[in-house]
């Protein structure tokens, strides 16, 4: 190999990593996906051919192998101090009073900044590469996980050239926040509740276990990102203020927060606090309070540490918002892929704003670890702000009276005619038998549902009468079901019963991705559904496309690719299909419903409350008339609609992408 050939895979490890910057952290890609794609293909030719030359911060090794052994300890050069927490505005007050005993001389000038609810890490740079990365442990060992980290796409692995040259010479420590967005969070549970599946308690709880995994290929296929609030050098003169910090990360190309605020009273800290109590719930991450400290880091410095905690700086904590509640009962759900979960049913409890009388337990090893029994007073809380969750017992309100809940007893009385099992290595139990009227009338019910086909009149209570009489033995009945049937069960009347056939005529026309949805494939949901829709058009492609064929979509991951793969290898869902269509059942291919609609080929984003129609309805609509319905704004977006109580946050991306904004009212008269 020549020197030619050495200095051209140096530049392409250096330039992808740009565009990898660009696009991940800065939103602004300067070339295209298949521009990138086109030199990560010919890097990709070169080490295959020169393997002695592969740089460890190539795009490449963003995934390495999996680590044996555990993570090895590493040393921090200084220590990853935790912060005094307060939780009042006369605690900040007296914070800087205190301060001022030391030295009366500190003027009240300080930088705020939002405290983010993730992993703490240090990344080490040696002449502006990326080397090493460690967790903050005990404050003075942490744990070796830079090959996992490797896999965080917004970390860049060389400084951007910037203003600040002396810190591509030398040892530079950057210090931030591991974390998941709310919206990745969400879609990620969304799926796994969607297949039946426990969802994570937490963006923080994943995040952190996520990075603790030994095998670096689960990190690189969750959404992590890397926030920093800190950059480290030996030369603390180099770095006067906390202000000046956050301007070098940037500089150097890291994502930081740009909440973050040099003010100058304790007045404006309490006002800031005050600030962001409220909108901190439009944030894209979640956070439980404010970071605030001196800002010049020599007088920092000099006012030292107490215990743990240094003098010069606090954690403001949020009142966190959880409720007690008894609980008067746990039933067991089964889903529609047959999974079993317990919940917790106790009297309604006002909890973040809204009624709730439900809480998950996940599955019996939760019970177990929580001791929860029948009566026992419990704390209830919003994990992330979503999903209810009881995080402890107070067993000290106990009285002897509670009742143990036995998970197999339970199933074995609730479900005498069914059979469960707990699979190998996995804390659920499903249903045995997948012919069971229960999963039946789950599959029906998901089918029918808004998420479905959306058919008025299948709920619940319908389709167990439908089920139990004989009336419906498999999902394709419902399309021949006869009027004078249904009049012969109790819960139907001549108007009940029209109403039904008539919503059930109006689903023969479904859309691609919404039937695909509709139909129970585990790990197909509706994001992925579309995804299929967009690259096979019609439910025969999907039918007969290959593993290659799948998988190579972007955004389509292993387990949903096997999962469509075995569902259609299956003759039972063949022959169901079949049925459908004999019934008259025709799905619109996908570039017949985006021809079709005053709305073809928009993308819309809804925000705000929405007049007398729920945003399901509205999305729908959308859909019915050739749109797009995205739950976030992007680049592509044509329309914001808004509604009443409209967040600042989605205004604020919409103006940074030149979306066109229209309120509700103009929307519906000029597209539906």
């Amino acid at each position: 190999m020549t020197e030619n050939y050495k200095d051209r895979y140096k530049y392409l490890v250096q330039i992808l990593n740009q565009y990898s910057f660009e696009y991940h952290t800065l939103d602004k890609p300067s070339v295209s996906d298949a521009i990138y794609d086109s030199l990560f293909s010919e890097l990709k030719k070169i080490e295959e051919k020169n393997p002695e030359i592969i740089s460890p911060n190539s795009p490449s090794r963003r995934v390495g192998n999996a680590i044996s052994g555990g993570f090895n300890k590493v040393a921090h050069s200084s220590r990853m101090l935790s912060l005094n927490d307060v939780f009042n505005y006369s605690e900040v007050t007296q914070w800087f009073e205190r301060i001022l005993k030391i030295n009366k001389s500190i003027e009240p000038v300080f930088f705020a900044d939002i405290k983010m609810d993730g992993l703490a890490c240090s990344l080490i740079y040696q002449d502006g590469e990326f080397q090493q990365a460690v967790t903050r442990g005990d404050s003075f060992i942490g744990e070796d996980v830079t090959s996992n980290v490797r896999t965080i796409k917004n970390i860049p692995f060389f400084f951007n050239d910037n203003e600040y040259s002396f810190l591509k010479s030398g040892r530079t420590e950057i210090r931030g926040e591991i974390v998941i967005l709310k919206k990745d969070f969400e879609k990620i549970n969304d799926s796994r509740l969607l297949q039946g599946e426990t969802p994570f308690a937490n963006p923080r709880n994943l995040a952190a276990g996520t990075i603790r995994q030994l095998d670096p290929k689960i990190a690189s296929k969750r959404p992590l990102r890397f926030i920093a609030y800190d950059i480290l050098r030996e030369n603390k003169d180099e770095i006067r203020t906390n202000e000046v910090a956050y301007n070098m990360l940037t500089s150097i190309g890291f994502e930081r927060n740009r909440q973050a605020s040099k003010i100058s009273s304790v007045k404006e800290v309490v006002d800031f606090i005050e600030y962001w109590s409220e909108r901190r719930k439009e944030l894209d991450f979640n956070t439980d309070g404010l970071v605030v400290k001196i800002n010049d880091r020599n007088i920092f410095d000099n006012l030292g540490i107490v215990g743990k905690q240094p003098r010069g700086a606090i954690a403001f904590k949020y009142a966190p918002e959880e409720a007690t509640a008894v609980v008067e009962d746990i039933i067991i759900s089964i889903g529609r892929t047959g999974a079993t979960t317990p919940v917790a049913v106790f009297e309604p409890v006002q909890l973040a704003g809204t009624t709730v009388k439900h809480a998950s337990l996940h599955n019996s090893d939760e019970i177990d670890r929580l001791d929860v029994r029948i009566g026992d007073t419990v704390v209830v809380y919003k994990a992330g702000d979503i999903i209810p969750k009881i995080s402890k017992v107070l067993f000290e309100f106990r009285n002897g009276k509670e009742k143990k809940f036995n998970f197999e007893e339970e199933l074995k009385n609730k479900f005498p005619n069914e059979e469960f099992y707990r699979p190998k290595g996995e804390v659920v139990y499903r249903l045995k038998n997948s012919d069971s009227s229960i999963l039946l009338k789950k599959n029906i019910i998901f089918y029918a549902s808004k998420s479905g086909l959306d058919i008025e009149g299948l709920g619940e209570k319908n389709v167990n009468a439908l089920v139990d009489s004989g009336l419906v033995k498999e999902l394709s009945d419902i399309y021949d079901l006869k009027k004078e049937e249904i009049l012969k069960l109790e819960r139907f009347g001549e108007i009940s019963a029209n109403n039904l056939i008539n919503a059930i005529e109006k689903s023969k026309n479904p859309t691609l991705e919404r039937f695909l949805a509709s139909l129970g494939v585990r790990y197909i949901g509706n994001e992925t559904a579309k995804l299929f829709a967009k690259e096979f058009e019609t439910i025969e492609k999907i039918k007969k496309a290959s593993y290659d064929e799948i998988i190579n979509i972007k955004g389509i991951g292993e387990k949903a690719t096997e999962s469509i793969l075995a569902w259609f290898s299956e003759q039972e869902n063949i022959e169901l299909l079949e049925k459908l269509e004999q019934l008259g059942v025709v799905v619109k291919s996908f570039s017949q419903e985006n021809k079709q609609g005053s709305l073809a080929g928009k993308k819309i984003v809804i925000t705000g409350t929405l007049k007398d129609i729920s945003r399901e309805e509205f999305a729908k609509q959308i859909v019915e008339n050739g749109g797009e319905f995205q739950k976030t704004i992007t680049k592509d977006t044509d329309y914001l609609v808004i509604g009443a109580k409209v967040g600042s946050s989605k205004l604020a991306k919409a103006q940074k992408y030149s979306v066109a904004i229209i309120d509700e009212d103009k929307f519906r008269a000029n597209f539906l």
